[in-house]
């Protein structure tokens, strides 16, 4: 008591600057309902795992489905980290502990925004990966990934080839800062999940009692050693430790946490040479002394707590003894290069929540509100551009993500832009003059990571709730896919008896990106001439000796009739992927001999000779068709032959009847005609959206999209599979088509 005194009277003694805030005060109005939900669909592009069949968008796939494997254990889930693929667990934690104080913060926000099942999935996303990281009382996986590895590889993370290799802490090499903070991410979360799922919450609390059991009887990070370099804990464990038991008291009412949370108070970080605790950094994934003494401000009423948190949010807004935080010319609160928007964000989510407080004195409650407004407004837009992917005006349009910009050759400059929109990311930011440019390669200004959307979140829900805003009606990320598979190809020589081709196969899939070891293609020829030249098929001749590992093929028959054959180029078993400039594609040198004779062989009727150009540079062509197994993905086959049923992909039944409106004999939303309308039938929709579906003839794909179409407007769309979702979750009890 007497150093809670004595402080005081330091603080008291403090010339507090009466200083005008000194920042630009905007009266820009935005859609804080659609920046909300954008910011929350955020997290499910960074998700690692095997992806729901609800997942909102369709350039995202499974990936890291071996993680764990190297212990014994499935790590799989998660997130990943930031533009890379390392699951870093003290930044993950640290972002569902943030969003779960959002939810316990404005819960009604969420309701009335029809976001709260959006940001609970996200949450469980993490915690369910949590607990598997978490086998046993004193053991927990802290990372899967290298960081050095993961970072040397540029390309989307459905392709990742590198080794995941996982790490632990335990009694003889603890790790109490991720540990702590993970609690107090189990803690927070089981509040959230409560009112919903006390099964659930009652398990996420038990994890956390360990984990905080653990951190704090080891009160050591000697074994946190593979995130140094990357997520080293520069504020040491305490933050986190008295973080994690002020949670464990809102999440069971028990006072012993409330006292240990208090018993860190001499470990806390003083200002440099004095003895005021700190309050010139800023809450964030290092440090979280910041939201503890706000928490302990609202829990205890304790004046000391209430001046430790008033000085940060002063030292944010008006100035505190003597210092104040940099401002931008157009009124960012600027403090750090890496991430500026992170902070200013995340402070104004602090500033808000103990603004609303009733122990608030209302004059600087008006101030950290003006605060909070000004720089959720300056992320959204309010000096004349967004710094939020997919959101307002001018928008960044490549941040720095790999999977977002899905380069199949594993370089920044290929493509030239990001093939996808990663809606919702907060980017890093200007700098303090407010320069910014929106480019891939530019870590400051445009890294995105699960910390920096954390804060930003929380105080998009407060700005809802005061200003509200409209949610985006069932909003999806669906894209329509680029070229993904392809052949090029050249003639590299010819003459009366021969043609040598160079064939090269392309994968640059990235809807979502997915490596093949089933690719082939066909290479069709016409030999009628040489036929009436007495020459029969089998003096005819394929070879090749550059190949690439394919199987190169001598002709086969496709309209023997009519005399048209082709060679089948086979890459079965060669993993042909978009990760790399030697993975993504293929080359073929193959030549085509027939007995030597003036007209014994006329390359210009083949089929697949159409627009070849001899040289050396290839050209893209349709006349070569491309196959994943038996399902064509590419290009054209002449008529008279009789193409391979492709591998079935649905349970669809074909119909004699083909119809294009509704019949009785059709019933709406019932898409495998088993009499039922249930998540298969969505699941058959998704594949159909993605273009994976495909029909045996036109009589089935007609019956299909009379069946598909829910909302009655003649044709197919990411709004029918919104609709079908809704009638599932039993939002509506009718398809608009019925009624």
């Amino acid at each position: 008591m007497k150093k809670i005194i004595a402080f005081l009277l330091t603080a008291a003694m403090v010339v507090v600057l009466a200083i005008p805030q000194g920042m630009v005060s905007f009266a820009a109005d935005f859609n804080y309902g659609e920046a909300l939900q954008k910011a929350i669909m955020f997290y499910e592009f960074q998700r690692s795992g095997k992806l729901p069949e609800n997942t909102r968008n369709n350039w995202r796939g499974d990936s890291g489905l071996n993680d764990g494997a190297d212990n014994g254990l499935d790590l799989t889930g998660g997130w990943y980290d930031a533009g890379d693929h390392v699951k870093f667990n003290l930044p993950m934690a640290y972002a569902v502990t943030m969003l779960a104080w959002s939810v316990y913060e404005s819960r009604d926000a969420y309701e009335k925004s029809g976001q709260l099942p959006y940001i609970l999935d996200n949450i469980k996303w993490v915690t369910d990966y949590f607990i598997k990281c978490h086998p046993s009382p004193n053991v927990y996986y802290y990372q899967v990934g290298d960081g050095a590895i993961d970072h040397s590889w540029w390309g989307p993370a459905e392709v990742m080839q590198m080794e995941r290799p996982s790490f632990k802490v335990d009694m003889s090499n603890p790790g109490s800062t991720v540990v702590a903070e993970t609690a107090a991410a189990m803690a927070a979360s089981s509040i959230a999940f409560k009112p919903t799922d006390p099964e659930y919450a009652a398990t996420l609390l038990k994890h956390a009692k360990e984990l905080f059991t653990f951190a704090d009887t080891t009160r050591s990070d000697k074994g946190y050693k593979m995130a140094e370099g990357y997520y080293s804990s520069h504020s040491g464990f305490y933050d986190e430790l008295t973080w994690a038991s002020a949670w464990l008291y809102l999440a069971t009412g028990d006072e012993a946490y409330l006292d240990k949370a208090e018993s860190y108070e001499p470990h806390w970080e003083r200002e440099r040479g004095t003895t005021i605790i700190s309050y010139s950094w800023a809450h964030c994934w290092d440090n979280k002394l910041y939201g503890s003494l706000l928490l302990l401000a609202k829990i205890t009423e304790n004046s000391y707590y209430k001046q430790c948190i008033e000085n940060h949010l002063d030292y944010w807004t008006v100035g505190f003894n003597g210092g104040k935080i940099q401002y931008s010319p157009k009124g960012l609160a600027y403090l750090d290069r890496w991430g500026s928007l992170r902070y200013a964000t995340t402070q104004a989510f602090l500033a808000s929540v103990y603004a609303d407080w009733s122990g608030c004195d209302p004059a600087k409650a008006a101030i950290y509100k003006e605060f909070a407004k000004n720089q959720v407004d300056y992320a959204l837009g309010s000096t004349g551009r967004s710094f939020v992917v997919g959101f307002g005006k001018n928008p960044p349009r490549n941040p720095h993500h790999r999977t977002a910009h899905s380069s199949w050759s594993a370089l920044m400059t290929e493509p030239e832009e990001c093939r996808h929109i990663l809606v919702g990311a907060l980017v890093g930011g200007p700098s303090s003059g407010d320069e910014y440019v929106d480019r891939l390669d530019d870590f400051q200004c445009n890294e995105v990571a699960n910390d920096y959307n954390a804060g930003f979140v929380g105080a998009l829900a407060k700005m809802y709730d005061k200003y509200g805003g409209n949610p985006i009606p069932d909003l999806v990320a669906y894209e329509t896919p680029g070229e993904e598979f392809y052949v090029e190809a050249s003639v590299n020589a010819a003459g009366s008896g021969f043609v040598n081709i160079k064939t090269t196969i392309i994968n640059k899939s990235g809807w979502p990106a997915r490596g093949s070891d089933k690719l082939s293609a066909k290479y069709f020829v016409d030999i009628s001439e040489t036929i009436e030249k007495g020459i029969t098929l089998d003096q005819i001749t394929v070879e090749s000796t550059t190949n690439g590992g394919a199987a190169v093929s001598q002709l086969l028959p496709w309209d023997a009739e009519n005399n048209i054959y082709y060679v089948n180029i086979d890459f079965t078993g060669i993993n042909i992927f978009p990760g790399g400039i030697n993975d993504y594609k293929r080359d073929v040198y193959f030549t085509i001999s027939a007995p030597y004779g003036e007209g014994n062989w006329d390359n210009t009727n083949d089929f697949s000779f159409q627009g070849i150009k001899q040289g050396f540079s290839s050209d893209k062509t349709e006349y070569i068709p491309l196959y994943d197994g038996d399902v064509r993905v590419w290009g054209k086959v002449p008529n008279g032959g009789s193409e391979p049923e492709p591998t079935p992909t649905s349970t669809i039944k074909p119909t004699p009847t083909p119809t294009v409106t509704s019949s009785p004999t059709v019933k709406i939303g019932d898409l495998n005609y088993d009499g039922k309308v249930t998540s298969t039938d969505l699941s058959i929709l998704k594949r159909y959206l993605l273009k994976i579906l495909k029909f045996s003839n036109d009589e089935e794909e007609s019956k299909f999209l009379t069946a598909a179409d829910v909302t009655g407007d003649g044709k197919v769309t990411s709004t029918d599979f919104t609709t079908m979702k809704r009638y599932l979750l039993k939002l509506i009890d009718k398809f608009p088509a019925e009624k």
